[in-house]
């Protein structure tokens, strides 16, 4: 079968692209931005990637068309698509149609730190032997690749609450049936598509009904919006994370910066944790993924054991470049409570070391200015925060460590001002951010 995709670059679409050609499928696509990671990944797979939309990137004629939630009516290419008649479908159908059908799903929702979790828990199953596919929204370092198909009967999926398509409003989740879920937490994003934190619970609710009753839900403790999601009606056993509390699962820091900490289940020691990774958030994507490993029968003490090898995400506080005493991080973080715990996770981990954080409010939630009153608060861990701001874009609360540049080559000058003194430097952003890495990591090994 040739199958077409439209979107082919998005996280979740290029992941649909690659797992549709390990199914033996000629497959090609289209997107308006074709940019690394995921346009390399697509290509090492040999398939073929169509920059912009036209109805000439649908000769010869596909036998499926899947569409990606990011393309709307207007759009030319999915204008010829029903026009022609050509069969369609959206990524998390043809998904669970194709692919998740007699699968154990392992689920991991919520607003922050899916691909990370879901990354490590494929790899404490990977670790095992169980030798488990997976669909990510980015790619885990210790695989190189953000989906693949195997035999097992173990699925690990990144469930986004995101929805499915322009002909099916509902979130993409909902098309999984999970039997184990890890919900990380619930706050308020997406705002081009829900009106309010209530219609996200809405979807939540869904997702937890399509849970079996001899199925897990592991929730950290203390979450309000998923309590009250809970409220709605929950059928399925519950287990819950903490840090330092009286949590199913609870971790004590040993060391301040998360990169040292005990991990109980019912109140007895399983082991300790000892990992590259810092903050808060990484300790409780942790828990949750060793809750998850254990409901498909894998040891507390081997799922730790397989996270001291752990080696992250591409774009999670990845090292891009370092030289002298500046060191520069990519990350993918663009609401402002992620931005806020991946900047204290660096606090804690330099000390009194600058840095200085480079953000580009980018999403549709953020354009949106939805977040613009707390963007200024989630920066305070950053001696200079740097917001590219073009000057289509509204205007943002600004705090005393915070300033604006509408172009690029003004943030490589002050860049440039700045590295001599020596300095911590995160790129955040959830696109490309228009080569400024590329730019900052040539300026640096000047």
């Amino acid at each position: 079968m040739y199958i077409h995709i439209l979107g082919v670059c998005g996280t979740f679409m290029a992941g649909i692209a690659v797992l549709a050609k390990q199914l033996g499928h000629d497959v090609s696509g289209s997107d308006e931005n074709v940019y690394p990671p995921m346009s390399d990944q697509l290509i090492e797979q040999g398939i073929l990637l169509k920059n912009g939309y036209s109805p000439e990137n649908l000769v010869p004629k596909p036998d499926l068309v899947i569409i990606g939630n990011a393309l709307s009516r207007g759009n030319s290419e999915v204008e010829a698509v029903l026009n022609l008649g050509l069969p369609y479908n959206s990524g998390a159908q043809w998904l669970a149609e194709n692919v998740l059908r007699d699968k154990w799903v392992l689920g991991v929702a919520g607003t922050h730190g899916k691909t990370t979790t879901s990354s490590m828990l494929a790899w404490i199953l990977e670790k095992q032997g169980f030798n488990p596919s997976f669909l990510i929204g980015g790619i885990p370092l210790n695989f190189g690749i953000s989906a693949r198909l195997t035999d097992s009967n173990f699925f690990v999926i990144e469930a986004d609450e995101y929805d499915a398509a322009f002909f099916d409003k509902r979130s993409k989740f909902v098309h999984y049936r999970p039997r184990t879920i890890i919900l990380n937490n619930l706050e308020y994003d997406h705002a081009d598509i829900f009106p309010d934190l209530a219609a996200i619970q809405k979807q939540f609710h869904h997702l937890i009904r399509t849970v079996p009753s001899e199925g897990l839900l592991i929730v950290p403790e203390g979450d309000i919006a998923l309590d009250e999601t809970f409220a709605l009606g929950c059928w399925t056993p519950v287990m819950y994370t903490g840090i330092h509390g009286q949590a199913d699962w609870n971790a004590d820091l040993l060391s301040t910066e998360g990169s040292h900490f005990s991990v109980f289940f019912d109140h007895e020691r399983q082991g300790d944790v000892t990992w590259t990774l810092t903050g808060d958030h990484n300790v409780r994507n942790a828990l949750s993924a060793i809750a998850a490993a254990r409901h498909v029968g894998i040891l507390p003490s081997d799922a730790i054991a397989a996270l001291s090898e752990f080696q992250s995400v591409k774009r999670r506080m990845e090292v891009i470049a370092s030289k002298d005493n500046v060191t520069l991080y990519d990350d993918f973080a663009h609401h402002p409570t992620a931005i806020a715990t991946t900047l204290q996770g660096l606090r804690e981990q330099v000390g009194d070391l600058r840095i200085i954080a480079i953000v580009e409010p980018r999403s549709n939630t953020m354009r949106l200015g939805v977040h613009q009153h707390t963007l200024a608060a989630s920066l305070r861990a950053a001696d200079i925060a740097i917001i590219y701001q073009p000057e289509s874009q509204s205007a943002l609360t600004l705090a005393a460590n915070t300033v604006v540049y509408q172009t690029l080559p003004d943030i490589v000058a002050r860049f440039r001002s700045e590295k001599e003194q020596g300095c911590h430097v995160v790129l955040m952003s959830n696109g490309s951010f228009s080569g400024l890495k590329e730019q900052l990591i040539d300026e640096l090994m000047r």
